[in-house]
């Protein structure tokens, strides 16, 4: 194949005070910490040189701050299949918190109670994928951590239980594509740190 097969860039946002402690931050609209904001203006380096055909965010100011930081908010087009996982009673809880009361608790599997479902989030994910297959070019996406790792188990055809085997830090760039034709899809990048500042 002489074309250039495309890329889908993942950006995590910047550190929040919530990823700070350990909570789980769905739909809360947080702002980023200082070192947040530090890390997102990092990836502005990181980008450099790259072109991309669209820029998505999803609509959380975590999200749209790091996307503008990185020099791009200007091109961003929102979309609200990227908001992260809906956590609902588990919102602001830590993990730890809610294993003491289910000790067997695992979010991929279970989702949240008054929150998605695992089959919830993976259809937001696979819409949002369905989309990014038929732009023309690379992509570069900016979301949360949960989203995008649905986003990636989506991406190589699994269900969304496949997220748990994909850790992402904040402010990292992850990058999707294909091996040999747009039938094999892959990960050519996972969670890259080495521009973040700790």
């Amino acid at each position: 194949m002489s074309e250039k097969l495309p890329v889908v860039h993942l950006a995590r946002h910047g550190q929040t005070a919530w990823n700070l402690s350990g909570q789980h931050t769905g739909l809360t609209d947080l702002s980023l910490t200082d070192r947040g904001e530090r890390n997102a203006r990092r990836l502005a380096k990181r980008l450099q040189g790259l072109s991309f055909s669209k820029v998505i965010s999803s609509p959380l100011q975590r999200a749209m701050r790091s996307c503008e930081l990185a020099g791009f908010g200007d091109r961003a087009e929102i979309d609200r299949d990227l908001l992260e996982w809906n956590y609902g009673e588990y919102e602001g809880r830590r993990a730890e918190e809610i294993h003491t009361e289910r000790p067997d608790w695992q979010l991929f599997r279970d989702g949240s109670p008054g929150g998605e479902s695992p089959q919830e989030v993976g259809a937001r994910a696979g819409r949002a994928v369905n989309r990014v297959i038929e732009i023309k070019g690379n992509v570069l996406i900016f979301s949360s951590g949960h989203i995008l790792r649905v986003l990636t188990a989506r991406w190589l055809a699994l269900e969304p239980t496949g997220g748990k085997y994909f850790f992402l830090s904040t402010a990292s760039l992850s990058a999707l594509s294909y091996e040999h034709n747009l039938f094999q899809p892959v990960i050519e990048l996972w969670n890259d740190i080495n521009h973040v500042i700790s």
